[in-house]
């Protein structure tokens, strides 16, 4: 029976952890259920307590909207949520606004939550990049699952490149868009992609 939910914009957002942390939705693997996910948070609203924001970043990234990621974290880092000190204001102070804020980011950034170990690991690269707001930048040291880590740059709102450092030797995928490369790895080898993904 399909009831009105009488807080619509209610801060918790516990029913999509499907979506983040876990992996059972995907944007690719079940789009019927991650656009769900997309109503739900846009009835969410884009307000909330620091830890709130923190998680509509990450769910909005997963959902590979980067613009609306960013609005989010933006509304995360104004004054009253943020702190000059960049402390997050619940009030009074929540680290799960800083942590979960930052991960956002990263997961704005890199998103590394399809595959195993059996199957491989797969690395998305720039999955929700805010083209408009952060049109230049590039990113080091970030881990993805499967013991590898990344650096990526990016130029004009696209992919420049990425270093890829393996530390287990799992085999790895790599995405971008619709593009992708599969490669077997070494333990300790650094594999290098450039923006066509060709290695």
């Amino acid at each position: 029976m399909d009831v009105d939910d009488p807080e619509p914009q209610h801060r918790h957002l516990s029913h999509l952890l499907g979506l983040h942390p876990a992996a059972l939705i995907t944007s690719r693997g079940t789009p019927e259920l991650a656009d769900a996910c997309r109503v739900s948070l846009t009835r969410r609203g884009d307000g909330g307590t620091g830890w709130s924001l923190a998680w509509k970043i990450n769910l909005w990234a997963r959902l590979h909207d980067g613009e609306h990621a960013h609005k989010v974290l933006k509304n995360l880092l104004r004054p009253g949520h943020t702190l000059p000190n960049l402390f997050d204001s619940c009030p009074p102070f929540q680290i799960d606004g800083n942590f979960g804020g930052t991960a956002g980011i990263a997961e704005m950034l890199l998103q590394s939550h399809v595959g195993n170990v059996q199957d491989g690991f797969e690395i998305e690269l720039l999955p929700a990049l805010p083209s408009a707001a952060w049109p230049v930048g590039q990113v080091k040291g970030l881990c993805a699952r499967g013991g590898f880590v990344v650096d990526v740059t990016w130029e004009n709102g696209t992919l420049h490149g990425a270093v890829i450092r393996s530390k287990l030797g799992n085999d790895l995928t790599v995405r971008h868009g619709d593009k992708i490369v599969k490669t077997k790895t070494q333990v300790g080898k650094t594999y290098r992609f450039n923006p066509n993904l060709d290695h």
